[in-house]
């Protein structure tokens, strides 16, 4: 707890902190959930230093303290009034990228978040929900897409829509590894988007947003297409 203070009380604009999270059953690497810190790009995928998609770094204490986009929900400080302007968690999302809603908003309203290496946890990840369960891979996508809505700025329209023809590609990915059920709940996620989408541009109206949140335009094409695996190489 000590580090994470002082880094609260050196810098008064620091609103959220993120430590080091470590893979509780493999103490040498990073974990999931969030790793060294998060970021997103234009499309609203997000990814982190020391993970990006399912590949996994050693930790080397590579990544120093810095700013970062988003915190893990795994574990994360924020200041209470903070935590009050930003009215907390968008209930809706019920599970799953809602700390990173929570860290847009906040970053569109001027805060800082940021990782602070001196503080470690060690995270048992899928706990709520492993990577195997299709509902996980339904809350990702259909949340993902909340967030990028009711956050993004630029010309929304091409940013959803360019998002949705990714989400088919990596339906079609999946089908090619013939997991059916998580093409499903892509569609699924899909068909609840449309669903909720004006009441979410309602909720775009309410809130503020930034051009500038990604610090890549597309974690997609430098990971799958460049074969970028590590934070280091983007």
């Amino acid at each position: 707890m000590t580090p994470i203070i002082k880094a609260f009380e050196e810098n008064k604009s620091t609103a959220i902190i993120q430590p080091k999270l470590l893979d509780y059953k493999r103490k040498d690497y990073f974990e999931y959930a969030g790793a060294a810190g998060g970021f997103i790009d234009k499309y609203g995928y997000p990814y982190c230093r020391g993970r990006i998609f399912d590949t996994i770094e050693k930790d080397k204490n590579q990544y120093k303290d810095s700013d970062i986009f988003w915190a893990s929900g795994a574990c994360f400080f924020i200041r209470k009034s903070v935590f009050e302007t930003l009215n907390g968690f968008d209930e809706s999302f019920f599970a799953h990228m809602e700390e990173i809603d929570l860290c847009w908003r906040a970053h569109n309203l001027g805060f800082n978040i940021k990782y602070v290496e001196a503080s470690t946890v060690f995270h048992v990840g899928g706990a709520t929900l492993n990577a195997i369960n299709p509902k996980k891979t339904y809350l990702n996508f259909r949340n993902s897409l909340f967030t990028l809505t009711k956050n993004a700025g630029g010309n929304l329209f091409f940013i959803v829509f360019t998002r949705l023809v990714l989400d088919g590609l990596a339906a079609i990915k999946f089908l090619s590894e013939l997991k059916f059920s998580h093409i499903l709940a892509i569609l699924k996620a899909h068909f609840s988007f449309y669903r909720h989408l004006s009441s979410l541009l309602r909720q775009r109206k309410l809130l503020s947003q930034s051009k500038n949140y990604y610090q890549k335009p597309s974690i997609v094409w430098l990971y799958f297409i460049k074969k970028r695996k590590h934070f280091d190489c983007l």
